[in-house]
Parts: structure tokens; sequence; C-alpha cells
């Protein structure tokens, strides 16, 4: 690790607590495992500002973000979603990161177009002057008169310059973090900091080339081309490149102004369901979301009360698996089976086995049983956090990095629905999407799933048995070789072992068949 990144670490840590960052975490739902986190932030806290101090107000973290890099203000955006978390005035100033951000210089784009995009530059037209900025990219608004066919509105996303690099160096300050955490707090190694920054190091580096955010639209409008209520815009793929990307403009409501949508007529009741429900339809039927919705990406359609989504450089993948697991957790809370709920976090490895899973599924209830019949506006997600916190280090949790993206999709998707309706019951918008999927996942159709996973697990299994044999057979022939050395009993007993291994590896192939079929 290179020196800089703990410099850059060094200084981040500095502004932030400088600003109040450090004003807005709560040290008393902590563990007492996370002592040291505890004390770091007492210390913290002596380089505040008087003002923040004084008055309890944190006025300038926005800009400290900002200056801090793309990777600072992608924490900011989802911190905005959550007042209920970090306070309405705060969340207020945060969510100027989500599309309000200076945007670079105007003069640069037309160099950058035709570099990008060659000849099919100049059938782009009346560009407009950026119309939203984040810390990624900016969106312009233009014409697009193709050679051939009629002339349309569309929006082009250019990605800033330089931005590629100032993403590497956050990412790469964000290891020597997790390292720094692995190697002073022990009791933080569960929570596999690395492995997360990882996840996120991929995330970031797919963001960063509009043609996998073209391919991801695509992907996405395969997947709901027969829903209702959820849209999305069309590539133009003649005009898209490595750092350009030309869609359909799309006309909306931003999701977070509620004055203009309530003037509109639009049901906000309605439109935090349908929010929610296509995001968990995404995520458990189809395993591939929308990772980044906060409010700046989010629209309504005044006409149609239709969500309609933009930015999707970053998406969300999970396997049939995994998505079982989030059905059945979620089901288990709508159905107040706590029980089932603790034993899917034993069977994906939240939990070590060594715990107790009727333990378990008691502290799952604590969390449960206070969230039923309550609205969102009753419920104060900063104690639940809390609490939640407080049971993974009970329990020895460990973090699944893989279910990083659908854990942020899932805090953003709810703390935009439940801004819109704060009377919003979760698990009855819920039940629909999950039960639905879950009784389809029980019934004929599941179970020729299990048989296609079954079938699949088995042909893997068996495509490895002639090479296992055909090293039982060279280690034959080496032993027949050599039989009279002194090494004679150690080759038998490898020889045996190959073969043992063989015989097992195509013997739990068909038990993995056979139990999956019934």
């Amino acid at each position: 690790m290179l020196i800089s990144a703990y410099f850059r670490l060094a200084r981040a840590g500095y502004v932030l607590a400088r600003e109040g960052a450090l004003s807005m975490v709560s040290t008393k739902g902590l563990p007492p495992a996370l002592a040291p986190l505890r004390l770091g932030i007492w210390f913290g806290r002596l380089i505040e500002r008087p003002s923040v101090r004084k008055t309890g107000h944190v006025e300038r973290l926005t800009k400290a973000l900002n200056l801090l890099g793309p990777t600072y203000v992608k924490f900011g955006q989802t911190l905005a979603t959550r007042p209920d978390v970090v306070g309405p005035a705060i969340a207020n100033d945060l969510a100027g990161l989500q599309d309000r951000m200076d945007p670079f210089d105007a003069a640069l784009v037309p160099a950058i177009l035709e570099e990008a995009l060659g000849p099919k530059a100049a059938e782009l037209t009346e560009m407009s002057p950026p119309i939203a900025a984040a810390s990624i990219a900016q969106v312009h608004r233009a014409k697009l008169r193709p050679a051939s066919g009629l002339s349309r509105t569309v929006a082009v996303k250019i990605l800033r310059p330089g931005v590629a690099d100032r993403f590497m160096s956050d990412i790469e300050s964000f290891y020597a973090a997790a390292g720094l955490a692995e190697r002073f707090v022990r009791s933080t190694q569960r929570l596999r900091p690395t492995e997360v920054v990882e996840t996120l190091d991929r995330s970031a580096r797919l963001e960063l080339d509009l043609r996998l955010e073209a391919a991801s639209i695509s992907e996405m409008a395969e997947n709901i081309k027969d829903d209702e209520g959820f849209v999305i815009p069309d590539v133009s793929w003649d005009h898209v490149a490595q750092n350009v990307l030309t869609t359909t403009w799309v006309d909306g409501i931003p999701i977070r102004d509620h004055a203009a949508l309530d003037a509109a007529g639009v049901d906000r009741k309605k439109l935090a369901a349908t929010l929610l429900q296509s995001f968990l339809r995404h995520a458990i039927r189809d395993g591939f979301f929308h990772a980044d919705m906060h409010p700046g990406n989010l629209f309504a359609d005044p006409r149609t009360g239709n969500v309609i989504a933009v930015d999707f450089g970053i998406m969300g993948r999970i396997n049939r698996k995994e998505r079982r697991f989030l059905a059945d957790i979620l089901y288990g809370f709508i159905t107040r089976n706590y029980r089932l709920v603790a034993e899917r976090h034993f069977d994906i490895g939240y939990v070590p086995k060594d715990q107790s899973v009727d333990d378990f599924a008691l502290a799952i209830r604590s969390i449960g049983e206070p969230l039923h019949g309550r609205t969102a506006s009753d419920i104060s997600m900063a104690r639940v956090l809390g609490q939640l916190f407080t049971i993974t280090d009970l329990f020895s949790m460990q973090t699944r990095p893989e279910l990083v993206l659908l854990q942020k999709s899932m805090v953003l998707v709810e703390g935009v629905a439940r801004a819109l309706d704060p009377n919003l019951d979760i698990w009855t918008v819920a039940e629909p999407v999950v039960g639905d999927w879950l009784r389809k996942e029980e019934g004929p159709l599941g179970r020729i799933e299990d048989i296609k996973d079954g079938f699949k697990a088995f042909t893997d299994a068996t495509s490895r048995v002639p090479v296992i044999l055909a090293q039982a057979e060279l280690a034959l022939a080496d032993y027949h070789a050599n039989k009279d050395r002194p090494r004679d009993k150690l080759m038998r007993r490898a020889l045996l072992g190959l073969i043992i291994i063989a015989g097992a590896t195509l013997l739990a192939a068909l038990w993995r068949l056979l139990t999956t079929a019934l």
C-alpha cells in the first residue's frame, strides 16, 4: 500500500471530523467490543469546529465531501436518504450531492464528444448547459439528428475528466482504512472490511465505463418489459462510448420534490409502494437491480404515476440462493416467523454454526416485534440500526461482501419510500411481491428450477471425474515404476485417496441431484 494512501486517509478523517461528521455518530448503541471506535470518535470530536460543538448544526459537510472525492460523495448521497438517522437538516443539506454539484467546464464538451464518438458526435446538436451534475458525470439535454430517421430529444451523460484517477485514489485510501481496522480493531475482522472494499472497488470500475451502463439498461429493459409502474430510458447505441452515454429523454417530476408531486396530483402513497415493490421485484425475481436509487436518480410521471429511473452505473446482481435468502427473510418478518429468519441467516453463513439458532431467533424477535403495527414515521431507524449492530457483535455475525450492494440499496429505497409516505407499512407493501415469488418457488416451476440447479451441479461434478481418474492413472503408473522404493506405502495411500475422491465426487453429485429434485 502506498504511503500516499494513508496521508489521503488521514486528511479525509481530519476534514470530516473538523466539519462535524462524527457528531452524527451515536456511540450509545456500540457494543463493548468496539470500545476503540468509541474512543476514536471522542478524540475526533475534539477538533470539531467551535460552531458545531456550540450549536450542534453541521453546515459544511456537503462541501467537505465534495472536496474529498467521488466515493465520499456516494456515501453522502446514501446518508441524504436517511433523515431518520442523521436528522432532517443534515439530510436536506446532503441532498445537494445527488445532482446539484458544480459541473465541469462546458467548453470541454465538444472535444470530448468528438474524440469519443467520432463522426457520430455531429448528430448531437443543440447541446444544453448541464442540467444535472453529480460526482461521476453530468447530463446535458440535446437534439439527436441522425442521418436517417426522425430527430428526437436525448440525454447525454458525460464522465467528468479525470474522475477515474480520483476514484482509484479514494478506493486506495479505503483499502488502507480497511487494513488498519483489521489490524488494530480485531472485532471488525468479522465484518470483512477489505472484502467489502473489494466489492465497492469492482462496482466503481464498472461505473466508470458507460458502455457497461448502456448494457445494464438493455438487460433491465428486457426484464421489466411486461411490468407496470416502472419506466427506464432507451439507449442510442450509435452514440455510446466509454465516457459518453446517450439515451432517450424522460420527463418527470423529481421524486424528492414533494410539493410539485402534490400540485400535480400524484398519489405519493401509491408512488412509494410502486417504488418499493419494483425494487423487490427486480432483486427477488430477476436477481438484477438498480443499486443507486437515491432521489436524484428517480422521477415521477405526473400523467401515469409511474416511477422513472435513470443512472444505471451501479447495478447489483444476486444468484438464486441469495434471492431466496432475501425473500425468506422478508417473508419471515412479514409473517412474524422469526425462526425462519434465524435459520436463513445460518444457512447463508451470516451467523457461525457454533451459535444458537433459538437464541438468534429470540434476538430477531426483539427487533421485529416493535416494528409491526407501526408506521414508518413511528420507527426510529437509528435505534433499530444500533440494536442490529449490537446483535451482530453478540452472535459474531459475518459480513457477506456479495450482499453489500443489496443491503445498501435496500437502505436507499426504504429511505426514499418512507419520505414519500411517512405512514408506509413496509411489510404490507412487500408481501404481494415476496409472497407471490415464494409461492411460485414452492410450486412446479420452482421444483423445475431446483432440478435444473441440481443437474448443473451433477454435470459440473461429473466433468471433473475424468481429470481425477487421469491423475489416479498417472499415480498408478508412477507407483508401478517405483514400487520397490521406500515410498511404496505412501503412494498406495495417495492412489487410494484419489480413487475415493473420484467416487465420492460422483456419489455426492448424484445425491445432490436426487434430493434437490424430490
